[in-house]
């Protein structure tokens, strides 16, 4: 038995019995089938623009006729090895020419064959030498041409290069036409590079942010080729000629403020896009400004992360792709005091009647920070991730919740300048009893149980929400 047998076991095999009387031997041909071989001596007999006449000769059939032959193209542009359609569009076995159709003019191909019979396909041939198509009058043209922008009296025209396989020939350039928009006659310029992407036309005759008629056409040694499709680009925009009015500022918190303006007094010969905000310290220099935009009609914006009881200075411009504006004049904001730094202390709890009471101490603000407005207490289930909020201006709370399940609880001062530091977390476990008491880290740890079922509950509170 032969196992994993391959096409060189082929060839003639003899068996022979022996005895101390005769000898036998019987002999039989093996024949082993297989895919063909590579086709040998692929040539390009001839080419055009967009086709290629090959011939070749058929490899070895390795014991079963071949059935059809298929040809593959390669090309410096291509990823590896394609198949290419031809006529005839089946190449049958018999057939050993063959033309290559629909190829690219000026791109160099190589080509190689590769034969098939029942048992499978074979191995490809050796490529063909290397050969070029014919040039061709360019047909594809640029695309995604648009443009706008730049500088007063631009018109920028910008599009996509066409790839270097489909430009068709030697000495690829650009057409770019133009007219202003509504009028007959076009404006042309020519650009003799494939590289070109982008065309700017200078005149003081273009008005800011007028529209005009744009199409880039191909050209090379053979000949023009095709424009795009026309499209709308507008030219460039003057800067806004106009500041802003009525600027206002107003501090919010320690860190954060709100400046409002009005759009300009005067009609702008800019087209406005936004604004730009500019605020800096006043222990700062106003070149080391920072700076804020709004888009579109937006006339407010809120600026945050500050310094706390800083004064700061603040002027808005308008802007457009062309730059931007006058600045409004210079107006001042005071970022208030830092909310106050002492959490609510000695945080006492009592559940009755499906109600929790929270008590604590008043937070009493330092003279460097704002004085406290009010008490908000945060709470959720301890299996929950979103959080409730409740706003007193007393010391005291009464929460409606029901018992049965554990509760997460902080409480933390607010004030002009913000919310202020937050206390240690609270779990108020679950509970049935009628009554239930207790009391943060701050209070004793003392527990009782009296004869009506009161229960004295000290809680440690917990660090996680």
């Amino acid at each position: 038995m032969i196992r994993n047998i391959q096409l060189k076991h082929a060839g003639k095999y003899v068996c022979m019995v022996q005895t101390s009387v005769d000898k036998l031997s019987a002999a039989a041909d093996l024949i082993v089938r297989g895919p063909p071989g590579p086709p040998e001596d692929v040539t390009i007999d001839e080419i055009t623009d967009t086709t290629a006449q090959l011939s070749w000769r058929p490899g070895p059939d390795n014991h079963s006729p071949i059935t059809m032959y298929v040809i593959q193209a390669r090309t410096p542009f291509s990823v590896g090895w394609q198949a290419v359609n031809t006529v005839p569009e089946l190449i049958d076995g018999k057939t050993y020419t063959a033309t290559v159709v629909g190829l690219n003019p000026w791109v160099e191909y190589e080509f190689r064959t590769v034969a098939a019979n029942v048992i499978g396909i074979g191995e490809p041939s050796r490529p063909s030498e290397k050969r070029r198509t014919e040039e061709a009058l360019p047909e594809v043209t640029p695309a995604n041409v648009s443009g706008g922008g730049g500088s007063k009296s631009e018109l920028v025209i910008t599009w996509e290069t066409v790839p270097e396989e489909l430009q068709n020939g030697r000495g690829f350039g650009y057409v770019v036409a133009f007219r202003p928009y509504g009028k007959m006659i076009w404006m042309l310029t020519v650009l003799a590079s494939a590289d070109a992407s982008r065309y700017v036309f200078r005149n003081e005759s273009v008005r800011p942010f007028s529209p005009f008629e744009v199409k880039v056409g191909v050209f090379n040694n053979k000949g023009e080729g095709p424009f795009s499709p026309t499209t709308v680009v507008y030219s460039a925009e003057e800067e806004p000629t106009k500041p802003p009015a009525s600027i206002f500022a107003r501090s919010l918190s320690a860190t954060d403020i709100e400046v409002f303006w009005a759009s300009p007094m005067e009609k702008n010969r800019g087209r406005i896009q936004g604004y730009e905000v500019k605020y800096w310290r006043h222990d700062d220099k106003e070149e080391n400004a920072r700076k804020i935009r709004t888009i579109g009609n937006q006339t407010s914006t809120k600026i945050t992360n500050l310094k706390s009881s800083a004064l700061y200075h603040l002027a808005v411009k308008a802007y457009n792709t062309a730059g931007t504006g006058p600045s409004s004049a210079t107006v001042n904001v005071t970022t208030r005091k830092p909310p106050p730094s002492q959490p609510p202390g000695n945080i006492i709890w009592n559940s009755s009647d499906s109600k929790i009471i929270l008590n604590w101490d008043q937070v009493k603000a330092l003279d460097n920070e704002s004085e406290v407005k009010g008490y908000k207490v945060l709470y959720r289930w301890n299996r929950q991730s979103s959080t409730s909020v409740i706003e007193t201006n007393k010391t005291s709370v009464e929460l409606s919740l029901p018992f049965d399940e554990d509760y997460i609880i902080e409480i933390k001062p607010f004030s002009d300048g913000g919310d202020g530091s937050s206390s240690e977390q609270i779990r108020i476990p679950k509970i049935s009893n009628a009554y239930a008491r207790g009391a943060g880290p701050s209070t004793s740890n003392a527990c009782t149980l009296s004869a009506i079922s009161t229960i004295m509950i000290s809680l440690t509170a917990r660090s996680s929400l």
